[in-house]
């Protein structure tokens, strides 16, 4: 029994260690980071829309992803601090979901393994990304404006040539699909309502994170939905090409019935959702 109690006690310590101020201001900067880097695509995606309708659909050579936002923060005052800045605040972000894998997350079911276990693959992704941006702040610009869009096509080849590559293709791209999907079903159904301290919020504050939270969330599952399609087209057409990173998936929405209008929305949308990742730094149960 005195086993067991010191036990738990040890391991409330550890969690306690785990969840502490350095971690959650690192948790809190990482939202920050990533609600600039998501306003920013949308920005540019919106520009794009606005170039299409005028018949120019390259958006002044600008591309609408990652590599495109970390291209417009360079080019401005300061901009390779700032680099440095969200670098290393996204590598908060992966070290507070780290914290969520080994010790668990915040609510009654943050100890459960799918949690830790999303927490994990979150702690892995959000590292990767942090890992590209410092690399591009240090000068590394294979990471830059399109290429997402070219490492999509690249890794795809690589993956069509391996044996059962097209059953491979297709079943990564059926997954992003399915994230998408939860993605957006989450955000329409406001299940970011348990994650926040709603209680501190005023009437005005709550609305306004409601909508950018429906509406960007909604958005953001939307472009991962596309583009785990055209995975698999390209793994149905035995075709590299046909699979597409950000800034081409979101150029498609503008050929379809509703043109360069469908892609200004989702643009909206993303923007919208990089305030709700702000709004989350406030508010986020850490």
């Amino acid at each position: 029994m005195n086993i067991s109690a010191t036990a738990r006690k040890g391991h409330g310590k550890a969690r306690r260690a785990g969840n502490g101020s350095a971690v959650e201001a690192g948790g809190r900067a990482g939202f920050v980071a990533r609600g600039v880097i998501y306003f920013l695509i949308g920005v540019l995606a919106l520009r794009i829309a606005f170039s299409a309708t005028g018949g120019d659909g390259g958006g002044g050579g600008k591309t609408a992803d990652r590599g495109g936002a970390l291209t417009e923060i360079a080019q401005k005052p300061f901009g390779s601090v700032l680099l440095w800045v969200l670098g290393v605040a996204l590598a908060g972000m992966a070290l507070w979901r780290l914290s969520e894998a080994v010790f668990g997350a915040a609510g009654g079911d943050g100890q459960k393994a799918a949690k830790r276990l999303a927490s994990a693959g979150r702690a892995v992704f959000y590292g990767f990304v942090s890992y590209s941006v410092l690399m591009f702040a240090a000068g590394d610009k294979g990471s830059g404006s399109g290429a997402g869009d070219a490492r999509s096509r690249d890794v795809t080849a690589r993956v069509l040539e391996m044996p059962g590559g097209r059953w491979l293709v297709g079943a990564g791209g059926v997954a992003v699909a399915c994230v998408g999907l939860w993605i957006a079903g989450r955000a329409a159904l406001r299940k970011f309502h348990k994650h926040l301290r709603t209680g501190e919020m005023s009437r005005t504050e709550r609305r306004a994170v409601d909508i950018t939270g429906v509406f960007g969330g909604v958005s953001r599952g939307l472009v991962f939905t596309v583009a785990g399609g055209f995975a698999v087209a390209a793994a149905v057409r035995a075709r590299s090409g046909e699979a597409k990173g950000m800034d081409d998936t979101l150029r498609s929405f503008t050929t379809t019935p509703a043109g360069p209008w469908l892609l200004a929305l989702i643009a909206v949308g993303l923007a919208a959702f990089g305030l709700f990742s702000c709004a989350n730094a406030r508010w986020r149960r850490i």
